[in-house]
């Protein structure tokens, strides 16, 4: 009597057809043609490579992590690069393109006495700047300043030491009201002179905290004085920074008027403007009309170029510092993932060769390693472009810096990390489709 048939499947890849007796089976003959083709489909396909993926818990964690490492590197280099990046421009910015700067120019337009005194005013500074020049529309700040020629030396005491060398020559300089916060400086200590010192010529003065300790003063709650020449000044105030005249605290400040009363200071030697960001090109074109009506063509106005180039090649040499950086790490997990796929395959001959027995086409074996390979990397990408994330927000939150990141940029990631697994897997998989059946079988254990 004739037994009956039976269709086995093999793991999705092939069809044969065993003739089934009352012992057992009897015979085995393939299927014909058409019904021997393989049937890979998308669900055993990703079946077979979860399946492969999950084998080995430990082992697939610590490839994804190489992948987890080199995304979050390229997502948080490139992050930082940017948010670094940014804050150095506004920095230039700030800085740089925000200082507008008016001279005379008349040779020697500062303004000493004697001959200074005799001068034209053509391209004469006045020394109410700050009345002329705060009204305009972008202007932050403004102020000015003169050298004082030959003041005289300097000393705390009103008599000179023959014992001591008590007596030091330092630069002097006279200043508007508006020159503190024109120049942004810091008062460490007491204050800055205001208007009301200008008009009563009072003898004040402020001193940089580069020679406040020099001449023995730290502290101007108990009103030192020093002598400038003759003339006694009571230090009001210890001026410790000024971004845009880095000169002036390793000197004396004293009021304009005060200067102009005893040392004969007739006129400013420039006049600096602080102005609103993008504003400088404007007020660097009605500076000298508003500072000297008369003849604005007799004055200089110094304003600052376009800084786009130089911003765009600051961000740009940044950004591929970082990149370059991150794509080192990128290639370490790489070669991670290739490794460890590599290895997969020499410790799955066997199972390739099965596969292949019961009908796996090079194709099919090739598709499923690289599937494989693939989903690490996607994984490792998608856990990597959040932990590059948290980094690049946590290290501008550490900086009080605004976190500048491009959108693309957490998108791409995981896709980066799949294609990253994509072309590591591609030698492993190769290899393992060219494997023999027969050989495969014999080796594998």
């Amino acid at each position: 009597m004739r037994g009956r048939r039976r269709t086995v499947a093999g793991a999705g890849t092939g069809t044969v057809e065993i003739e089934l007796d009352g012992n057992g089976p009897a015979a085995a003959a393939p299927l014909s043609r058409a019904d021997t083709r393989s049937r890979f489909r998308i669900r055993d396909l990703v079946d077979e490579s979860l399946a492969g993926v999950f084998a080995r818990p430990a082992r697939t964690a610590l490839t994804t992590l190489g992948t987890v490492l080199g995304i979050a590197s390229l997502v948080a280099t490139l992050g930082i690069s940017r948010t670094a990046g940014n804050q150095i421009v506004e920095r230039f910015s700030e800085l740089a393109a925000t200082q507008v700067t008016v001279t005379p120019r008349s040779s020697g337009g500062g303004g000493g006495g004697g001959e200074g005194a005799m001068r034209g005013t053509a391209g004469a500074l006045p020394w109410d700047v700050e009345d002329r020049l705060d009204r305009l529309n972008g202007v932050v700040a403004s102020g000015a300043v003169a050298n004082v020629p030959s003041p005289g030396g300097i000393r705390t005491v009103p008599f000179i030491d023959p014992t001591t060398v008590s007596e030091r020559t330092l630069p002097v300089f006279a200043a508007s009201p508006g020159l503190l916060d024109a120049v942004r400086g810091n008062i460490a200590a007491g204050r800055w002179f205001d208007i009301g010192h200008v008009q009563r010529q009072d003898r004040v003065a402020v001193i940089g905290a580069d020679i406040a300790a020099e001449l023995g003063i730290i502290r101007i709650d108990n009103l030192p004085g020093i002598f400038i020449g003759d003339d006694l000044f009571t230090v009001i105030g210890i001026l410790d920074d000024a971004p845009r005249d880095r000169g002036l605290t390793g000197g004396i400040i004293i009021p304009s008027s005060a200067a102009a009363a005893r040392f004969e200071v007739s006129r400013p030697d420039r006049v600096v403007i602080e102005t609103d960001l993008g504003a400088a090109s404007l007020i660097a074109t009605q500076a000298a009309l508003a500072l000297n009506p008369n003849a604005p063509e007799s004055l200089s106005v110094s304003a600052p170029s376009d800084p786009s180039r130089t911003q765009n090649q600051v961000e740009s040499d940044v950004n591929q510092l970082f990149l370059l950086l991150g794509l080192v790490s990128l290639v370490v997990g790489a070669i991670g993932i290739a490794n460890v796929t590599l290895v997969t395959v020499m410790e799955r001959t066997g199972e390739i060769g099965l596969r292949r027995a019961l009908g796996a086409s090079r194709r099919h074996i090739a598709i499923q390693f690289l599937a494989e390979s693939t989903a690490l990397g996607l994984v490792g990408g998608i856990i990597g472009a959040s932990a590059g994330l948290l980094l690049v927000v946590g290290v501008a939150a550490s900086r009080d810096w605004t976190p500048v990141l491009d959108v693309w940029l957490p998108l791409a990631a995981p896709v980066a990390g799949a294609l990253v697994g994509l072309i590591a897997g591609l030698y492993p998989s190769i290899r393992a489709a060219r494997m023999e059946p027969v050989d495969a079988l014999r080796s594998g254990t």
